[in-house]
C-alpha cells in the first residue's frame, strides 16, 4: 500500500482517468468506472489505496457539491409543467417499490432495518445518469424526458426526506429519542427561517457583485455550500441536508445556470472519491456470497420497477411508447441511494453486507439501464405489439413525442450594441427570443414580451452545453471574441445542432475558419459597417 495520502491520490486520479476512458469507448457513466477503480486499488485486489481520513474527507467533499447542485437544479415549475403525472407518478413509484423490495428482502431473511434501508436504495433512480444520457440523446426536451425529469425531482425531495429521519434518529437500534428530535426539528426550522431571509433579501444582492467576476463567483458557491453544510452538521442533522438547503436557496436566482455550469466539473472530480471510497470499503468477501441476491434485486430494478412506472402512468392516460420510456429511464438505483446506505453505515444501523449488497446492485442496474435508455426506440419496437394493446381509448395524445413545437425562434449569445439591435429587430416582428449574457444590467435592458433572458458566460463549454438547444430554431452569437464563437461552435456541434447557425467573425482568418462549416452564417460587423460607408457616399457627394 503507498504511505503517502499525495501519492495515493495521484494514482486514483491516474488510474480513473485511464478506466474512465474505457468505459466512455464502452459507452457506460463514469459512476461505475469510479466504483470499479476503488475496488481494484483497494483492499480487495491491489492493496494500493485504503479509504484514509484525507479520501473520506474529498469524499464529503464531492456529496456536498452533488446535493448542492442537486438543490440548485431544483425546479419546482417543470413538475407543474408536467401536470399530475410527474407528482404521482415520483410518489406513487417510490413507495410501491419500497413495499415491494421490503417485503423481497424481509423474505430473504434480513431484519427489518436493514431490509427498510435496502428498499430505500431501491426506490431511487440516478438523477445524473439519467440527464446525461437524455442530453445526449437530446431527448429530454421530449414528453418522456420532461416526466422522467419532473418524477426524479420528486425523488429527489422525498431522499432528503429520508436523509433528515435518518440523522434525526441517528442510533444503530433505530430508537426514536423524542427530546433529541424536538431538538433538531426547533433546529432545523430555525436554520430553515435564517436560510430563506437571506435567500430573499441578502444574497441576490451580493450575488449581482460578484458575478462580475468568474473566480469570485465560484468561491462564493463553494464557500455557501461548504458552510451551510457544516452548520446543519452542528445543528445535528447531516451536512447533506446543509448542502441541499444552500442550493434551494439559490435556485430562484438568475444566476443558478451560470453557477452551476461552472462547479459541475468540480464535482465530477470531487464526487470520484466518493465512489473510490465505496469501491475500497467493498469486501469481496461479503459481495461473493450476495451476489446472487444482488442479482434478484437488480432483475427487480431493471423489470419490475418500469413496470410499475409504465402501470401508473397508464393508469392516468398515457400511452405506451411514452410510458416504456420514461419507466426504463427510471431503471437503475441512484447516486443517492449509495449516499443513505453510507450515511447508515457511518450511524452503524447497517454493516458491510448491506453496503457491498446494494454497491454490486448499483453497478448492475447502472451498467444495464444505461443501455436500456441508449436503445429505448429499438426495445419498444419489439415490445410494442404487446405494449399497444393495453393503451386506453382515451389516452393522451402522446405522439408529439419528437415533434414538439419549439418555444424559441432564436437563443441570443451576447446583448451589445450588435446583439441589442438582432433583439429589438425581432421583438418587432414578433419573435421568440431567449437573450444569454455574462451582463445582469444587459439582461434587464432588453428583458421584456417575447424575451427570456438567462444570466452565463458562453466562452464556458460547461455553461454552452446547458443552453436549451432541443427548444430552439436559431442559435446567433453576436459577440466579438473568437474563443467564445469558437467554443460555441464546438459545442452546438457535439449536440449536433440542427437549426441555423449565425457567428461573428471581426477579422477574415475568423470568418474563413467558421464558413468552413456549412451549417454556419457568418456575420461580420466591421464589413458591414464599411458596406454602409460606401454604399452611402454617393448621398454624400450630391449633398
Amino acid at each position: 500500500m503507498l504511505e503517502s495520502a499525495f501519492s495515493q491520490i495521484a494514482l486514483i486520479l491516474l488510474v480513473a482517468a485511464v478506466v474512465g476512458f474505457l468505459a466512455n469507448l464502452l459507452r457506460q457513466p463514469l459512476i461505475v468506472a469510479y466504483i470499479f477503480v476503488g475496488i481494484l486499488l483497494g483492499p480487495a485486489f491491489l492493496g494500493l489505496v485504503s479509504a484514509g481520513e484525507e479520501i473520506e474527507l474529498l469524499a464529503k467533499f464531492g456529496i456536498a457539491i452533488l446535493l448542492f447542485l442537486v438543490g440548485l437544479k431544483l425546479d419546482i415549475s417543470l413538475i407543474r409543467s408536467t401536470g399530475l403525472v410527474a407528482l404521482t407518478t415520483g410518489v406513487a413509484q417510490v413507495f410501491i417499490t419500497m413495499g415491494i423490495g421490503f417485503l423481497i428482502v424481509v423474505a430473504w431473511g434480513f431484519e427489518w432495518i436493514p431490509a427498510l434501508y435496502v428498499a430505500l436504495a431501491l426506490a431511487f433512480s440516478s438523477t445524473i445518469i439519467i440527464i446525461k444520457v437524455l442530453s445526449d440523446k437530446r431527448e429530454l426536451d421530449q414528453l418522456h424526458g420532461q416526466i422522467a425529469v419532473g418524477v426524479l425531482i420528486v425523488q429527489d425531495i422525498l431522499v432528503i426526506v429520508a436523509m433528515v429521519v435518518i440523522a434525526s434518529l441517528g442510533s444503530a437500534d433505530g430508537a426514536l429519542e423524542p427530546t433529541s428530535l424536538l431538538v433538531t426539528l426547533v433546529g432545523s426550522v430555525v436554520f430553515l427561517g435564517v436560510v430563506a431571509l437571506l435567500a430573499r433579501y441578502a444574497i441576490p444582492r451580493l450575488l449581482s457583485v460578484l458575478v462580475r467576476s468568474q473566480e469570485l463567483t465560484l468561491l462564493f458557491g463553494v464557500g455557501w455550500a461548504m458552510s451551510l453544510a457544516g452548520a446543519s452538521q452542528i445543528l445535528g442533522l447531516s451536512m447533506e441536508i446543509g448542502a441541499f438547503v444552500a442550493g434551494v436557496a439559490l435556485a430562484s436566482t438568475p444566476y443558478r445556470e451560470s453557477l452551476s455550469a461552472r462547479m459541475v466539473s468540480l464535482r465530477d472530480i470531487m464526487i470520484l472519491f466518493f465512489f473510490i471510497e465505496l469501491g475500497t470499503s467493498l469486501s469481496f468477501e461479503d459481495a461473493g456470497s450476495q451476489i446472487l441476491f444482488a442479482l434478484i434485486l437488480s432483475v427487480f430494478v431493471l423489470v419490475l420497477k418500469p413496470l410499475i412506472v409504465m402501470v401508473i402512468m397508464g393508469a392516468l392516460g398515457y400511452r405506451s411508447q411514452v410510458s416504456f420510456k420514461a419507466g426504463f429511464a427510471l431503471a437503475q438505483i441512484s447516486e443517492f441511494s449509495l449516499i443513505l446506505i453510507a450515511l447508515g453505515y457511518s450511524l452503524g444501523q447497517v454493516d458491510s453486507e448491506i453496503l457491498s449488497l446494494v454497491t454490486l446492485v448499483a453497478i448492475i442496474t447502472i451498467t444495464i439501464s444505461t443501455y436500456f435508455i441508449l436503445y429505448s426506440d429499438r426495445l419498444y419496437a419489439v415490445a410494442a405489439p404487446i405494449l399497444r394493446r393495453f393503451d386506453r381509448v382515451d389516452s393522451h395524445d402522446e405522439d408529439r413525442e419528437g415533434s414538439q413545437a419549439h418555444p424559441f425562434d432564436a437563443i441570443v449569445i451576447g446583448v451589445g450594441r450588435l446583439g441589442s439591435s438582432v433583439v429589438r429587430g425581432m421583438q418587432e416582428k414578433g419573435g421568440r427570443l431567449l437573450v444569454v449574457d455574462q451582463d445582469p444590467r444587459a439582461l434587464q435592458a432588453v428583458r421584456g414580451e417575447g424575451v427570456e433572458t438567462l444570466f452565463g458566460d458562453i466562452s464556458d463549454p460547461d455553461f454552452a452545453a446547458s443552453l436549451p438547444l432541443n427548444e430552439a430554431d436559431a442559435v446567433i452569437c453576436t459577440a466579438h471574441d473568437r474563443s467564445t464563437n469558437l467554443v460555441l461552435l464546438e459545442t452546438l456541434n457535439r449536440f449536433k445542432f440542427d437549426g441555423r447557425i449565425c457567428l461573428t467573425a471581426m477579422d477574415e482568418p475568423t470568418a474563413k475558419m467558421l464558413a468552413e462549416n456549412k451549417n454556419v452564417t457568418v456575420i461580420k460587423p466591421l464589413k458591414m459597417a464599411a458596406n454602409r460607408i460606401v454604399d452611402a457616399l454617393p448621398e454624400m457627394r450630391e449633398r
